[in-house]
């Protein structure tokens, strides 16, 4: 099965002036099979969104009045394949954090949108009430606070309802907590 990697690089620039160009070499070394290279980004700004540039400076934190509103937490029990629908009355969408302990042993989950987007896949073990933080938020991915291995995108919340989709190993549960700030348009546009 072919496997895709994504992988992300900073340019600082010298001097305060725009691009104009970008080559690209790749350089590989002692392997064999084949190599396709795919998607090739250029994304301004100092975050990695994968569609555009990060929206950061452009939203800012919902308010009720002149108090920000609190996170919005979701708690509920993952048997095998499951699709959450959480609320997200923000005016528009936003990244979601989510932390997974499973009630048994497993590995292989896998977390997408809807018919199955912005997917994330964990490849390796996770053992009973271990912590899994898949975090949008901060752009990290833990167990037990430790870096933990994922491949894809991390997930969002898109405004008025989302669903998303838990998928574990035939026969195993999990408790998963969703997390999302509510957001509202605000700042200056690129």
């Amino acid at each position: 099965m072919k496997k895709f990697y994504r992988l992300s690089e900073t340019i600082n620039k010298k001097e305060d002036e725009r691009v104009v160009s970008v080559t690209i070499k790749p350089l590989l070394t002692d392997m064999s099979g084949t190599v396709w290279i795919t998607d090739l980004m250029l994304q301004e700004g100092d975050r990695v969104t994968g569609f555009h540039p990060h929206t950061e400076t452009m939203l800012q934190k919902e308010r009720e009045g002149e108090t920000i509103k609190e996170p919005v937490w979701y708690n509920g029990i993952v048997r095998g394949k499951e699709t959450l629908i959480l609320f997200n009355l923000g005016k528009t969408s936003t990244g979601l954090d989510l932390k997974l302990y499973p009630k048994s042993n497993m590995e292989g989950i896998t977390i997408s949108q809807a018919a199955g987007g912005q997917r994330a896949y964990f490849p390796d073990a996770l053992q009973k009430d271990d912590e899994l933080s898949f975090s949008a938020s901060e752009r990290s991915t833990t167990k037990n606070g430790q870096p933990f291995q994922k491949e894809g995108f991390y997930s969002y919340s898109a405004a008025w309802d989302s669903k998303h989709n838990v998928e574990l190993p035939q026969g195993k549960s999990a408790r998963v907590l969703f997390t999302l700030q509510e957001m509202d348009e605000g700042g200056e546009l690129f």
